[in-house]
């Protein structure tokens, strides 16, 4: 299998890991735990080594039974807790009209940590992240206080969210040593790429989340079968319209173009394309098919050359896929 380093950390995971939010929340109907847990263990028969989840990541069943993505995650894998590690979040909460309310204060902290590990079923938590920056905590003493649980033995190692200020970062890293962030990067948002120096410089892993753009990536024809009954955010992303899935066409052939190439699907391709910019860098997609879940894993196995991931970046130069569906 192939396995990398998230950073300082030491944890040797899956190159691919596995988001676990979509079971439980943001697309739609969560599903229900007992069969959230099931495609949990699915994923791990698979291969998968690292999971991502956090107690923010709630939801509703079609059923109306409350949904929570660290029970769910705790539950199914309490039984090889000592062969996986699991990364979750603390600092968003969400308020009035599903707006983010952002909270680092060491009272939340503290609290968040020690829901998390009893939802989770552990004792320590592999990776925690700050979800979200807080302008009314420094970096500096968010890193305090994360310093001090990693003394306390409950945290191992620690991580940033959306991270944009590479000054935040070493800030940060300056007093505990942030081991991975984790940011969005896809084919249709390369903003993280600006951050690859601080990285590099600092020694630090990125898991990549969103992917394969929530399957605007992997489905040309006709967007709309992704979307789920219920609370499905995708509703209001403008690539998702009818306009952006016809901007998308000219991306939509470099996908084509290169999977027939490299005898991949377009989902691999994705994959391997960040998997190829830098070895620090760990893909996070979710899914609840198995079958799914062996083809991203399989992605790892696909090598494109320095020259096809300059022209495939050069295309993507041109095309502003950012912009697809925009006004």
């Amino acid at each position: 299998m192939n396995t990398r380093v998230l950073g300082s950390s030491g944890f040797e995971v899956s190159a691919v890991g596995y988001g676990c939010m979509g079971l439980s929340h943001a697309h739609g109907y969560a599903m229900e735990q007992a069969d959230a847990v099931r495609v949990v263990r699915e994923a791990v028969e698979a291969g998968y080594t690292h999971f991502d989840t956090s107690g923010m990541y709630t939801g509703v069943t079609r059923a109306g039974n409350d949904a929570n993505n660290e029970l769910v995650v705790g539950e199914a894998l309490e039984p090889v807790r000592d062969q996986v590690t699991i990364a979750t979040k603390f600092g968003v909460k969400i308020g009035a009209g599903h707006a983010f309310v952002y909270d680092s204060s060491e009272t939340v902290i503290r609290e968040t940590v020690e829901t998390s590990l009893r939802q989770l079923r552990t004792d320590h938590l592999d990776i925690l992240y700050q979800a979200r920056r807080d302008e009314r905590v420094s970096p500096e003493e968010l890193a305090g206080v994360v310093g001090d649980l990693i003394k306390e033995g409950k945290v191992l190692a620690w991580g940033i969210s959306e991270v944009t200020d590479p000054d935040y970062l070493r800030r940060a890293h300056a007093v505990t040593p942030v081991a991975v962030i984790q940011n969005k990067l896809n084919m249709a948002n390369r903003d993280t790429e600006k951050l690859f120096p601080v990285l590099e410089e600092l020694g630090i892993a990125a898991t990549i989340y969103t992917p394969l753009m929530k399957g605007f990536l992997t489905a040309p024809a006709d967007i709309k079968h992704l979307m789920r009954e219920g609370d499905d955010f995708r509703r209001f992303i403008p690539q998702y319209s009818e306009k952006g899935v016809a901007e998308a066409a000219p991306l939509y052939a470099l996908l084509e173009e290169y999977s027939q190439k490299h005898e991949c699907t377009w989902t691999q391709l994705c994959l391997a394309w960040i998997l190829n910019k830098r070895p620090y860098l760990v893909p996070i997609p979710g899914t609840s098919n198995p079958a799914r879940m062996r083809e991203n894993l399989a992605a790892a196995d696909i090598i494109l050359t320095p020259e096809e991931m300059a022209d495939i970046d050069a295309r993507l130069d041109e095309m502003h896929p950012e912009r697809f569906g925009q006004q």
